[in-house]
């Protein structure tokens, strides 16, 4: 075990009990991040130009501070990357919170209509690793060490592109399926679309991105990763094939607490997937019986993003997804065993969300008290909507704080003028970008610059944050589980993962808030593997490597 201590100048936030609201600030200006999300549209407003915004934060060349990744269009009709302008783009973090663009030194401003990215080391060589998905062309790059990545896609076989049909791959999540210590990789493909098979919808001037339900679903897909730099597709043999759906967003965790990941695909216009692992060996879809198929009225939703992680501090794993206005976020609590009740209402969330329309979202202790909040990246999904009734394109992001009493409150009127401005928002993911313990945000937005939002939550609880590093098991420590009891006796779970939000990837680490407590009394950490490893007695307000033993 390695302890690195965050800079002393840190170690007096949040020594208070209470904290102040939560507060963002949009330091995009000072930051150097120049990227604007270009969506390449046309006046027929085809249904791809609505769906793009991937954010991954990363950090690819090993300096312990998070740089970022933007996926990004291309020109329509043709979906080519025929200009610097539709490059997807990677900013190294220098360090005093600026980025430089290192776009074309580390070889990734990508090919075709680039939608979702997904991060995580896929070889175990300890450097971080990058798939992009798009519209008939995905992409994995290989981190060489040295700054730069190689495009390994076609050997690897993870092109998205089996028997040579070409897909729309939005989501993808890294996972272990089968605990053999290297990791998977589950694609979520969307819709069966080309340029000419575009439809057109809405009054000529006023186009409107049309219904999902014009198109057929896809299948996804699941690559089994055989070591050496290469996959096997088993989609089929695994049962994932199985199923066509309209998948936006991809979450992971192990719901039923039997040590293997299961995955939660967000279906738009239908009902979502839960696909639960069979001894590694297999998944079975259980989303209708499970309980988080339908909201509780019993009807599908625009399912948009997707964070799968414990709101409640019971150890089991929750669903939280974002959808189209008209449509309440659902939120999933899991009872037990893996089976859920949709609880969005009883939650607060059902009418605070009904005309919000989200994408990009994450569950996060943004004030570091000890509970989670709920953030959301909001716009409509189409660019001319408000001429048709009473909803807006451009939207406000929202927080919801999470209470003692499992309720949330839209605390986004609060929470600085950042979080005031209505734009076109789509992708985001979390991280601690200057290593303070506080947990930041970067939100992609179309035809403008993204949202560079650090937190700066005054008197914000004390905290600590996990870099695992395994050695049976993945060398990210994907899918491991930690329970953490503070000096005060209270108790939280989280998990290790990247497949976070709509389309993004987020930071490794995984952060708890620790609210008063200076130290934590048991960190208990379940690895992919089956070891268990715990540590006692862990001063607070620091970054912890953990290595597995």
């Amino acid at each position: 075990m390695r302890l690195v201590l965050a800079p002393a100048i840190w170690a007096s936030v949040g020594l208070a009990a209470s904290t102040g609201p939560i507060q963002l600030e949009d330091r995009q200006r000072a930051s150097g991040i120049d990227f604007v999300l270009d969506n390449g549209t046309t006046p027929d407003k085809p249904i791809i130009d609505a769906v793009l915004g991937g954010v991954a934060l990363l950090d690819f060349d090993n300096d312990r501070r998070l740089d970022v990744f933007f996926t990004n269009g291309a020109r329509i009709p043709g979906l080519a990357k025929d200009d610097p302008r539709f490059w997807n783009r990677l900013y190294r973090s220098q360090g005093d919170g600026t980025f430089r663009d290192v776009t074309e030194r580390a070889g990734v401003r990508g090919e075709g209509y680039s939608m979702g990215a997904a991060a995580a080391d896929f070889d175990n060589d300890g450097w971080t690793d990058l798939y992009v998905t798009g519209v008939n062309r995905n992409i994995l790059y290989r981190n060489q060490g040295d700054g730069t990545f190689a495009d390994v896609t076609e050997a690897a076989g993870v092109s998205g592109a089996p028997a040579g049909k070409k897909l729309w791959s939005v989501g993808a999540a890294w996972l272990d399926y089968d605990r053999d210590g290297s990791l998977d990789l589950f694609v979520a493909n969307y819709l069966d679309w080309s340029p000419e098979k575009n439809r057109v919808c809405g009054a000529a001037g006023k186009r409107l991105g049309c219904s999902p339900t014009d198109y057929d679903g896809l299948p996804n897909l699941l690559y089994r990763n055989e070591g050496g730099g290469r996959f096997r597709e088993v989609s089929a043999s695994t049962g994932i094939g199985a199923h066509v759906g309209r998948g936006m967003s991809v979450a992971v965790a192990d719901a039923d607490g039997d040590g293997l990941p299961d995955v939660f695909v967000a279906n738009d216009q239908m009902r979502h997937f839960l696909f639960r692992n069979v001894g590694g060996r297999g998944f079975v879809e259980t989303g209708v019986e499970a309980g988080v198929a339908y909201t509780e009225d019993g009807v599908p939703v625009a399912g948009m993003g997707a964070d799968f992680r414990d709101l409640d501090q019971d150890g089991r794993p929750d669903i939280f997804v974002t959808a189209l206005s008209g449509e309440p976020f659902p939120l999933y609590l899991n009872t037990a065993e893996g089976f859920f009740t949709e609880a969005s209402h009883r939650a607060g969330l059902g009418f605070a969300t009904v005309m919000m329309s989200g994408w990009g979202t994450g569950a996060y202790d943004l004030d570091n008290d000890g509970r989670k909040e709920l953030f959301s990246a909001n716009s409509h999904v189409s660019e001319n909507i408000d001429f048709y009734g009473h909803h807006r394109y451009r939207q406000a992001n929202a927080i919801f704080k999470g209470g003692e009493d499992g309720r949330f409150r839209n605390v986004t009127a609060g929470a600085g003028a950042a979080m005031q401005r209505a734009r076109a928002h789509r992708g985001c993911a979390f991280g601690d970008l200057d290593n303070d313990g506080r947990i930041d945000v970067v939100v992609s937005v179309i035809g403008e610059p993204p949202e560079v939002l650090y937190n700066v939550t005054a008197g914000a609880g004390h905290w600590i944050e996990l870099q695992l590093e395994g050695v049976k098991s993945n060398r990210d420590g994907i899918g491991a589980t930690v329970k953490l009891t503070g000096e005060s006796g209270r108790v939280q779970y989280n998990h290790a993962t990247t497949a976070v939000g709509y389309a993004s990837a987020s930071d490794k680490r995984v952060h708890f808030g620790l609210g008063a407590d200076r130290s934590v009394r048991e960190i208990r950490i379940r690895w992919p593997s089956g070891i268990e490893q715990v540590l006692n007695d862990v001063p607070a307000d620091q970054a912890l490597e953990v290595r597995e033993r």
